[in-house]
């Protein structure tokens, strides 16, 4: 489902735990971590969507976390043109997330990356708040920098902008 401007709805999700780390996710056999993220399917909300993806990627559900925020709009990233399938060229530009802050309230061990036949996931850990930054793919950077200073009002004692090494380019 794509919208007029070949963007692919989506939800990105920050998991926070008591420390204001943040949940990193490797991607199975590649050497890429990300935050969970997925589409929204027809007749779902982001909301609904969020909680879809969480169980399916991380393994929580709605009990083991608590709602802090979301982004008001819509953040977009484009897709290089050679990562697109060959037969949604021309029509598939990238992504639109509405990006969730969550904290956990459950465990570390309640995070169970098998729960599904396809995970997306084969390792995970906390890091610190603006850490990923520094290590997502280049192309999805933008995005998480502004979901992250959105949603760092959410956190107390967060500074609302990452001043690392990447941001002096």
């Amino acid at each position: 489902m794509l919208d007029r401007d070949g963007y692919r709805p989506n939800v990105g999700i920050i998991i926070l735990n008591r420390q204001n780390q943040v949940f990193w996710g490797k991607r199975v056999r590649e050497h890429s971590w990300q935050f969970p993220q997925g589409g929204i399917k027809h007749g779902e909300t982001p909301e609904q969507a969020m909680f879809r993806e969480l169980a399916e990627e991380v393994g929580l559900l709605p009990e083991h976390v608590q709602i802090l925020g979301r982004t008001r709009d819509w953040l977009k990233y484009d897709v290089p043109t050679n990562w697109v399938r060959r037969e949604w060229r021309g029509t598939y530009r990238g992504q639109k997330q509405i990006w969730f802050l969550l904290r956990l309230t459950g465990r570390d061990s309640d995070v169970c990356l098998r729960r599904t036949s396809h995970p997306e996931f084969d390792a995970w850990r906390w890091s610190d708040y603006w850490l990923p930054l520094d290590s997502v793919i280049e192309f999805k950077r933008g995005v998480y920098e502004a979901a992250l200073s959105e949603l760092s009002r959410f956190v107390e004692g967060m500074p609302r902008q990452h001043h690392g090494s990447h941001s002096a380019r």
